[in-house]
């Protein structure tokens, strides 16, 4: 096992395989760990050399927990994992909330070391308003309803969250699918996670998507599930740099995982 401490001390937990010119380094989403991209990084290490990591208070990091997790402490961490390793010339990929890294890293570190980004499934906005309507769960989540989650405790948070990317575990017996959802949610710090949840909340990315210099890539999947198709036609015409998006058919939020294979492949076009 490999873990890169950062400045502050903690450590976390980090694979590195494959080589090559290129580099690819994928970061996961909420309450996710880098087992997402374990499927495709079996094929892409072949080509390029992968970097996959569980960020802080996730997982393998689930101890990386001294300080309260904002975006921008997890842009902070993907660069020290950048310039800690000299990785050049990378494709930088982020699911969900790691997509939202990804803008926060590009906001607060530019796009030098970078060739280019894929962002999978994530709007640059998660709270939806009068003047927004493509956020959390295909545009229905409010203010009010976010007051309403904070007043409940943390699984049935995650319970809500999780039922709505997958929706097929509805289907699984309530006693089974709370045992399954507890022994996830138990491998994450609550306090982190908690946390991170609220500071995507808060944030308003749609301004450094004019920011991003380098090629841009969306994918996403169709039908989906947390969060709607539309929103590739927003990147589209918001986006200055080279932008093209791959759609991902019958597919849910769960994409990586449920089209591993098309994933890699998309990536490996991509070099």
């Amino acid at each position: 096992m490999s873990y890169f401490k950062l400045k502050n001390g903690e450590k976390l937990y980090y694979e590195d395989t494959g080589n090559g010119e290129n580099t690819i380094v994928m970061l996961h989403g909420w309450t996710s760990s880098h087992f997402v991209y374990t499927e495709p990084v079996n094929i892409l290490q072949e080509k390029a050399r992968c970097i996959i990591y569980d960020q802080r208070g996730h997982s393998g990091s689930k101890s990386a927990n001294k300080e309260r997790a904002t975006m921008e402490t997890l842009a902070q961490d993907l660069n020290e994992i950048i310039t800690g390793l000299d990785l050049k010339n990378v494709t930088l990929v982020g699911w969900s909330m790691g997509a939202c890294v990804v803008l926060n890293y590009v906001n607060l570190f530019g796009c030098n070391a970078l060739k280019q980004i894929v962002i999978c499934d994530m709007p640059p906005k998660q709270m939806n308003d009068d003047n927004w309507k493509l956020g959390l769960y295909k545009g229905e989540y409010t203010q009010k309803d976010r007051e309403l989650d904070e007043s409940k405790v943390a699984f049935y948070q995650y319970k809500k969250f999780i039922l709505a990317t997958a929706p097929s575990l509805q289907n699984l017996p309530r006693i089974l699918l709370s045992r399954e959802l507890l022994k996830r949610l138990l491998k994450c710090d609550i306090g982190v996670i908690s946390s991170l949840a609220n500071s995507m909340k808060d944030q308003d990315n749609r301004s450094i998507i004019k920011k991003i210099t380098v090629p841009l890539r969306y994918f996403y999947p169709t039908p989906g599930s947390l969060f709607s198709p539309k929103i590739e036609k927003w990147y589209r015409s918001n986006a200055e740099c080279d932008f093209k998006s791959v759609e991902f058919q019958n597919c849910t939020h769960m994409l990586i995982a449920e089209n591993p294979r098309l994933f890699a492949e998309e990536i490996s076009k991509l070099l």
